[in-house]
Parts: C-alpha cells; sequence; structure tokens
C-alpha cells in the first residue's frame, strides 16, 4: 500500500514525498507574500499551476537528479479568475496519482469547474484547494467544490493567519464556518494512505 506525505510549507505551496521522491508545488518568491518565511527546498520536481510571484519560484527548489517518478501527472487548465481569465489569466489544477492515491492540487483557481473536470476529479484521496477568496475562489465556491467532489481528504490553503498572508485574502475561518469535520494538525505534515479518514485538515505553519 502506498503511503504519500503532504507537507505545507505556507500560502500554496507543499510538497508531496512518496518512494523518496519529493514533488513541490506552487513555491512563493522570497518577501511576496506577507510574513512567509523564504522558503528553501529541496525536491526532484517543481510543479507550478501559473506564473504569478506567490506560485512560480521554482529557482528556490534545490532539484535532484535520477530518482524515478513514481506520480502520473495530469494537468488540467482553469482559470485564475470567473472571466475566462480576463482578469488574471490561466492557471492549471495538478492531479498526481501513485498507485491507488489521486492527489489533486487546485492552484489559484477562481473559476467554476466544468461537468467533465468535475468527473475528473472525484475520487480524490486528497485536494489541496484555494479558500481566501478575491484572488480565487473563496469560502461558499470552496464549501461547493467540496460538496461535488467529496475528496477524502480536503486541505484548505491561499488564506491568510492575522497579518500573516496577502492582505486582501479571507482567514481560513470563515470558510470553516461553513463546514464540520475538521482537524487542525499541530504540524504541517499529513501521511495518506488508502486507510487516512475523511477530514477537512487544517496543517499548521510556522511563521
Amino acid at each position: 500500500m502506498e503511503q504519500l506525505t503532504v507537507r505545507w510549507h505556507g500560502h500554496a505551496c507543499f510538497s508531496l514525498t512518496c518512494r523518496d521522491f519529493t514533488v513541490v508545488l506552487d513555491p512563493y518568491e522570497d518577501h511576496y507574500v506577507p510574513g512567509f518565511p523564504p522558503l528553501r527546498l529541496t525536491g526532484d520536481l517543481v510543479l507550478c499551476s501559473h506564473q504569478h510571484n506567490d506560485h512560480n519560484a521554482a529557482e528556490i527548489v534545490t532539484l535532484r537528479t535520477g530518482r524515478p517518478n513514481p506520480f502520473r501527472i495530469t494537468k488540467i487548465p482553469t482559470f485564475h479568475d470567473p472571466e475566462g481569465g480576463r482578469l488574471r489569466g490561466e492557471n492549471t489544477i495538478h492531479l498526481l496519482e501513485v498507485g491507488k492515491l489521486r492527489v489533486a492540487h487546485f492552484g489559484d483557481l477562481g473559476c467554476p469547474l466544468s461537468p467533465a473536470q468535475k468527473a475528473e476529479l472525484q475520487g480524490l484521496d486528497a485536494a489541496m484547494v484555494p479558500v481566501g477568496g478575491f484572488y480565487t475562489i473563496g469560502p461558499q465556491e470552496a464549501k461547493a467544490l467540496l460538496d461535488d467532489l467529496r475528496p477524502k481528504v480536503f486541505l484548505p490553503m491561499h488564506y491568510r493567519m492575522g497579518a500573516v498572508g496577502l492582505p486582501a485574502v479571507g482567514q481560513v475561518e470563515d470558510f470553516l464556518s461553513l463546514v464540520e469535520n475538521y482537524v487542525y494538525y499541530p504540524t504541517d505534515t499529513l501521511s495518506l494512505d488508502e486507510g487516512t479518514k475523511p477530514q477537512i485538515a487544517v496543517l499548521h505553519c510556522s511563521v
């Protein structure tokens, strides 16, 4: 049975590790997101949902070579806004599969999903979804996405923690007030396998 380690580095940056292979998703540029410390990460692959500075700092990741990639990766094109990209451009959802595990990072999703995209994203073991609004979908849209897709583990991201985070976005509590069965973790890391219990997982980020 495959086991996947999910680690939240703050804002929308996560790393996924399986079989000693690490994928870093949406690293942010130094000093670009207020309150979050500069990142210096090591991994085997970097995936960026789009080319804004709080999601595309691939240069902060030291890349290793020679490790086989266990993940099957599918890129699902979406938009950063509800006007077909007119306001903020395009966004990519990354679907990563290993063994029977299916995990998706939604980047800066700012639009509703099409019926075909919803079908493709059914049966997720984990979904990393923005909930802060303004630049992305907000609490209500994130709740609707949760209801539509019903991932086993829902990981909110791209929100503000007091003065930490982008000033225009909301706090995670705005989303949590709409849901039940959420768990605050004392660490930034979650282990995921086929036996992981359904939950909304709020990971801790030291800042």
